[in-house]
C-alpha cells in the first residue's frame, strides 16, 4: 500500500510503479507540486541541475520539458549512458520524474525552427519514443505541445491511443494543454471542454492537464472547478499547470493562483520553466507549495535526505 505522496521517503518512492505513484498522489489530497524544468540549456546554478534546484524547493515532481530520449541532456548532470540519464536524475533527487512529449504534425512546427524550442525526433510522441522513455525509468509521460508546435486535441487523443497499448501499464499518462500550443482555434474555453477530457481518458489518461486559473486568457477558478469534477467523475486525476511564464510573476500571484488551484480541487499542482528559462523563479516553486500545503509539508519536503 502507498503511503502520501506528502511523506514518502526517497528509498520508498523508488520501489513505486505506476499503480502506487497514483495511489500517493490521490491520498495527498490536492497537496503534489510539480515543477517543470528544461535540461538543454544552462542550470540557473550553473553547477547543479535545475532539476535538482527545483526538488530542493519542495517539488514532488519534477517534469522535464525539451526532453530528447533519443539524445538526452541535462545541463551539470554527472556523465552517464544516455539510457541512465533519467536514472541519475532521479539518484540525485529521490523525485518522481515525468518527461514531455509532442504529438506534433511537421507542417505545424516551422514557427520554432531555429529557436530553442525547434522540435526533435525525441520529442515526438510516438511509441518508439515512449518505449525509450519507459526503458529509461521515467514515471510518467504527459502529452502536450510547447508554444507555436501545432499540437490539437485530436493529436494528443491519437497519440494516447497508441501509446497506450504500448506502455500504459508502466508509465503514467497525462494529457492535455497549458495555453493553445499554436492553435488558434483551440484558445481561451475552447483548449479543453469537458468533450477533449472524455476524449483523453477513454483513450487511455490517467491524469488530465489544465491551465490554472488566471494564466490563459478567459480560464476562471469556475470553468476549471467544472473540469475537474468533471475528470473525477470519470476517473482520472486532474493536474492544473501555469505554462503561460507566470511562473516568474510576484509572490502575490503565485498564492493567489495556487489558492484559485486549489479551490477547483485540482490533484496536483504544475509550475513553469521560464520563470528564468530553465525554471520557474526557485522562490516561486516554495511560495506555492507553502500556500497549498503549509510550511510542515514544504519544509519536510526540503529536508528530507535523498538518502532515507
Amino acid at each position: 500500500m502507498a503511503k502520501r505522496m506528502l511523506d514518502v521517503t526517497a528509498s520508498e518512492l523508488k520501489n513505486y510503479k505506476r499503480k502506487e505513484l497514483l495511489e500517493s498522489i490521490v491520498k495527498s489530497e490536492g497537496r503534489v507540486m510539480a515543477a517543470e524544468c528544461i535540461g538543454l540549456i544552462m542550470p540557473i546554478l550553473s553547477d547543479v541541475t535545475n532539476a535538482e534546484f527545483a526538488a530542493a524547493m519542495g517539488a514532488d515532481i519534477v517534469l522535464l520539458n525539451m526532453f530528447d530520449v533519443k539524445k538526452p541532456v541535462i545541463q551539470a548532470l554527472p556523465e552517464v549512458e544516455a539510457i541512465d540519464t533519467v536514472r541519475e536524475l532521479k539518484r540525485l533527487t529521490g523525485r518522481v520524474i515525468g518527461i514531455n512529449l509532442e504529438p506534433v504534425e511537421e507542417t505545424d512546427t516551422l514557427e520554432n525552427q531555429g529557436t530553442m524550442w525547434e522540435m526533435s525526433e525525441g520529442r515526438k510522441a510516438t511509441v518508439e519514443n515512449a518505449s525509450i522513455a519507459r526503458d529509461m525509468g521515467v514515471d510518467m509521460i504527459l502529452l502536450t505541445g510547447n508554444p507555436g508546435n501545432g499540437v490539437s486535441n485530436k493529436a494528443i487523443t491519437d497519440s494516447l491511443k497508441a501509446l497506450k497499448k504500448a506502455v500504459g501499464e508502466d508509465v503514467i499518462l497525462a494529457a492535455g494543454k497549458m495555453h493553445a500550443s499554436g492553435i488558434i482555434t483551440e484558445a481561451a474555453e475552447n483548449i479543453i471542454t469537458e468533450k477533449d477530457i472524455k476524449s483523453f481518458i477513454q483513450a487511455g489518461a490517467d491524469i488530465i492537464l489544465l491551465p490554472a486559473p488566471g494564466t490563459v486568457p478567459g480560464i476562471t477558478m469556475e470553468y476549471v472547478k467544472k473540469l475537474v469534477s468533471f475528470a473525477h467523475s470519470m476517473g482520472a486525476l486532474t493536474i492544473t499547470s501555469i505554462g503561460t511564464s507566470q511562473e516568474g510573476a510576484d509572490l502575490q500571484t503565485i498564492r493567489q493562483i495556487a489558492l484559485m488551484c486549489k479551490m477547483t480541487g485540482t490533484d496536483i499542482h504544475h509550475i513553469g520553466d521560464t520563470g528564468y528559462p530553465g525554471m520557474a523563479i526557485p522562490e516561486n516553486i516554495q511560495a506555492y507549495s507553502v500556500a497549498i500545503r503549509g510550511v510542515r509539508h514544504t519544509y519536510h519536503r526540503m529536508a528530507s535526505s535523498i538518502n532515507r
